[in-house]
């Protein structure tokens, strides 16, 4: 196999564009350009051209892996799953996720923790948080840690209350307001306590 072109420049990802003389076409990372001494001209054996494939596709999952983790917390198996729905090999993106756990850049108690803190910051219910770590595939064993503190969040109720219920004699407002608090993970019963420290009869809400 002969590469006959390799880009001078990488691409916005650093990437390196490669063509082969089967036509097929590789964007290759520095560390593998500069692993498999790749030029253009280069003659290949079929054995080697196998493992630069083989190489390009694990460069190719850490580096995905890398760009993920930087941009959101992410647990193992979220991390993995993402990496597979964007085209890498599964094998490779399993790979690429212990990569990371060994340079301790994928922690799941850690993940586990920055959800529920954000979930806090925006005044979410319990259930918005349990569903979030559930979406974020963290494992159920690292939940009750980091849920055990939890706050009951009746001063963002009120606070969404005040802001967000501008008629408390319509029931069409006040059902609005209590959905979206439901959806916000809180329950019937936290509302209504809610409701009552401001003096707004719960007369349309229902069990």
């Amino acid at each position: 196999m002969r590469i006959e072109s390799l880009a001078a420049q990488p691409d916005r990802a650093g990437r390196y564009r490669t063509v082969f003389s089967d036509g097929s076409v590789m964007r290759l990372y520095r560390q593998t350009v500069e692993d498999f001494g790749l030029y253009t001209g280069l003659e290949m054996e079929e054995t080697d051209f196998a493992k630069l494939q083989v190489a390009a596709g694990q460069m190719s999952a850490k580096m995905r892996a890398v760009r993920i983790v930087a941009a959101s917390s992410v647990s193992k198996k979220d991390l993995e799953q993402r990496l597979i729905h964007k085209g890498e090999d599964p094998k490779q993106a399993r790979e690429a996720v212990q990569w990371l756990q060994n340079l301790d850049l994928v922690d799941d108690r850690e993940t586990a923790r920055q959800i529920v803190s954000r979930c806090i910051s925006k005044g979410y219910g319990l259930a918005r948080a349990k569903q979030a770590l559930f979406e974020k595939r963290i494992p159920k064993e690292y939940w009750q840690e980091a849920l055990e503190d939890y706050p009951d969040q009746q001063e963002a109720i009120i606070s969404y209350l005040e802001g967000h219920l501008a008629d408390a004699n319509d029931p069409k407002a006040l059902r609005k307001v209590m959905d979206a608090l439901i959806r916000k993970g809180h329950s019937y019963s936290q509302i209504r306590r809610g409701l009552q420290a401001l003096s707004i009869s719960d007369d349309f809400s229902e069990d």
